[in-house]
């Protein structure tokens, strides 16, 4: 569980830390004889740690938390160093402000690209092991005895000696005062019981029992809500509006020009802010990106499978030349679509403005630009501004930007004094987010006459994030994230297949529309080109997809081990089964596929993603079903909860009820928003309750869920 500063307009964190000594990486951890103190009064260790009287001990979360379990192994890491009792662990989340005032001391506050542990773990078991320290020697000072004599664990200090013991709750108002150790041992891997164990989750008991405060749950008194309508076409600005017609209707306060191409309503509730809007007459600007379709858009990618382009991502030997040469060439195009991020709570923040203060509290992946972009749309000094974090309902990379905390923020000036709530429509949510980029692909190969493949050329045509999201980022004009999983050494995935002449390169190619960060980035769609091109290749000359691959891995041991241990589980690898997509109602066949050699310019179809959804719906009716069979609790249903997710049903539709009847099964009236969901079904699969010897009886189900 988080703890949860209350929600006012006084920052949860009171005074600046004096200076102190420095971490390798100069993340400070403050000391001095002036203790810093959280909110309740509880006495901070370090900037990690804060430990209550009580001996609950608060772990500083800087990262993001939106479902994928980085708040728990973070603290997972702190607490193993600290050697604290993990059921007395409590999280919260400094502001970007208190962040900023404290010279950075919790470092990087941004989540994405699945590097919210990975490039923290060293600094935060840093700040675990300088508290566990400082809480010892504050022990020793008392008994006035060496600190090498004394020992933590599990909270309790003991002198060893002596077989005195203390606990943390009771030395850490002395240890607050002490200067931390410029050196720490950290424990050694093999020596933890905390981190990197299978532990229940700090969070999932507030989501299911509904507790989890989320940024749409923010309540404070006198608020008011907006809701916001901009441009249907990017680069359409505000002609005019009438707000005339809408300030009669019920609740509302003001209708609100939000920079040159929105419109917000604020009302008293979010429903009557929707309804006056959609009532609002509003007149856009023509723009010429009005003219832009599905259709001319595909046109100029697929006109870029065929430019000349400057941008190589990966180049050995003569791929063109081999190919050329080649006793069997194939080709095969494909194309992947734009995807929206689609959280389950969309784009929300709540801001309060003041002459000489400016507070946001919302859900972001990077607090620090969220406090950055609030300080440049209020006009109000970054000094004076915070953000406080609360837990996101899904990001996927879209919460790494902005756009909402300075919408909130402009309609939050016009409205001084108040507190404002922001909230996106789930129109205004999937016509205006920063998409996962659109691109075609064109994959060539050569084959020599005894099957080898001696060259492929992966022509990439579309569109660059960084071109959208961050052009500064760009090397010479070229966006070196395009070719994830393509490259020979690349931090986010290399090309695992040894083929000695090839050429992947890329077609810039920008539509209007934004493209941003979404979820794996750019790995998804180059390994559905990339595999998708292997099976045709491999079923095209009569080779078994599995040993296809294997032969061209023997340079790529990591690739190699992974491909068969996904082969020993599902029973080796088939070919693919194309599938056509089914109209509504109408049940998900396969046909057989027909065997034949990929032919020039021909459009091959990615595996349809429906199906994928379906198996992974059939795999979990199979659990549910196992569970309700080794369940006694009386309110499950059985054969109700199984036979649903049969028939016609949408695999969404599946989805719910088969979680709904998890929930049932666990004796819970519901789940809190998509994230519970999420947590409930990785519950079931950690705590491993296939596997429990004998039926489970109501006393075993975790308390906790």
């Amino acid at each position: 569980m988080n703890y949860a500063p209350k929600m006012n307009r006084r920052s949860f964190v009171a005074g600046v830390a004096a200076v102190g000594g420095g971490f390798a990486l100069g993340f400070e951890i403050p000391y001095g004889p002036t203790v810093v103190r959280a909110q309740d009064g509880s006495p901070e260790v370090n900037a990690w740690v804060v430990i209550r009287p009580d001996d609950t001990v608060i772990v500083r979360i800087a990262r993001s938390e939106m479902g994928q379990g980085t708040e728990t192994g973070l603290a997972q890491l702190v607490a193993e160093e600290l050697q604290c009792d993990w059921s007395k662990v409590k999280t919260e989340f400094p502001s970007a402000g208190t962040n900023l005032s404290r010279k950075r001391v919790w470092g990087d506050m941004s989540t994405g690209g699945s590097r919210g542990i990975r490039t923290s773990h060293q600094y935060v078991r840093q700040g675990g092991a300088a508290a566990r320290e400082m809480l010892i020697q504050a022990a020793a000072n008392e008994w006035k005895v060496p600190a090498s004599e004394c020992s933590a664990a599990n909270s309790v200090i003991t002198h060893k000696p002596t077989g005195r013991t203390t606990t943390y709750g009771k030395v850490a108002e002395a240890a607050a005062k002490l200067e931390p150790p410029k050196e720490v041992k950290l424990k050694d891997v093999k020596d933890w019981t905390v981190a990197g164990k299978p532990l229940k989750r700090l969070d999932t008991l507030d989501k299911l029992t509904g507790k989890m405060t989320y940024g749409m749950d923010i309540k404070m008194p006198n608020m008011l809500v907006a809701t916001i309508k901009d441009a249907p076409v990017r680069g359409a600005t505000v002609k005019s509006f009438d707000a005339a017609k809408v300030a009669g209707m019920a609740g509302v306060k003001k209708v609100v020009a939000v920079a040159d191409s929105a419109v917000a309503v604020v009302a008293d509730t979010f429903w009557n802010a929707k309804q006056a809007m959609d009532a609002l007459p509003i007149v856009y600007n023509e723009t010429p990106n009005s003219k832009v379709s599905s259709a001319t858009i595909a046109q100029m990618l697929k006109e870029g499978l065929d430019a000349e382009t400057p941008f190589v991502g990966n180049k050995a030997g003569d791929a063109k030349q081999a190919i050329a040469g080649a006793a069997k060439k194939y080709t095969a195009d494909y194309s992947y679509p734009y995807q929206n991020h689609a959280t389950m709570e969309p784009m929300n923040a709540t801001a309060l403005y003041t002459a000489n203060k400016l507070e946001v509290w919302g859900p972001s992946q990077n607090a620090e630009a969220a406090l950055a972009a609030a300080s440049e749309a209020s006009g109000v000094p970054i000094q004076q501004c915070d953000f406080h974090k609360v837990y996101l309902g899904g990001g996927f990379g879209r919460r790494g930007r902005a756009d909402y905390v300075s919408q909130v923020v402009q309609i939050a000036k016009e409205m001084p004094g108040v507190p404002v709530k922001l909230i996106w429509t789930r129109e205004e949510d999937m016509t205006h987010c920063q998409y996962h980029p659109i691109t075609q692909c064109r994959m060539s190969a050569g084959i020599d006459a005894n099957g080898n493949l001696v060259g492929l050329h992966m022509r990439i045509s579309g569109q660059s994030i960084l071109h959208s999201v961050a052009p500064e980022r760009l090397e010479s004009g070229q966006d070196n994230t395009v070719f994830q999983g393509l490259t020979p050494n690349a931090p986010e995935g290399n090309l695992g297949y040894n083929i000695p002449n090839v050429l992947i390169d890329h077609a810039m190619r920008n539509p209007h529309i934004q493209s941003g960060f979404w979820r794996g980035v750019n790995v998804n769609h180059n390994a559905i080109y990339l595999e998708s091109f292997m099976d045709e290749l491999a079923q095209s000359i009569g080779v078994d997809a599995l040993e296809f691959r294997r032969k061209l891995m023997t340079k790529h041991p990591k690739h190699l081990a992974v491909l068969n241990a996904v082969a020993e589980k599902i029973g080796g690898l088939h070919h693919a089964q194309p599938v056509r997509r089914r109209e509504h109602g109408d049940p998900l066949r396969r046909r057989p596929r027909v065997s034949r050699p990929v032919e020039p310019d021909r459009h091959a179809v990615a595996p349809d993603v429906e199906a994928l959804a379906m198996l992974f719906v059939e795999r979990l009716q199979r659990m549910l079903r196992d569970v309700a069979q080794r369940c006694t609790i009386p309110i499950l249903e059985r054969e109700k909860i199984v036979g649903r997710g049969k028939g016609n049903k949408t695999g969404n539709e599946c989805m719910a009820v088969i979680i709904g009847g998890a929930a049932q099964c666990l004796g819970r009236d519901g789940l809190h928003g998509a994230q519970g969901v999420l947590d409930a079904v990785s519950h079931l699969i950690d705590e491993q309750l296939l596997q429990l010897p004998g039926p489970l009886q109501p006393g075993d189900i975790p308390n906790n869920l």
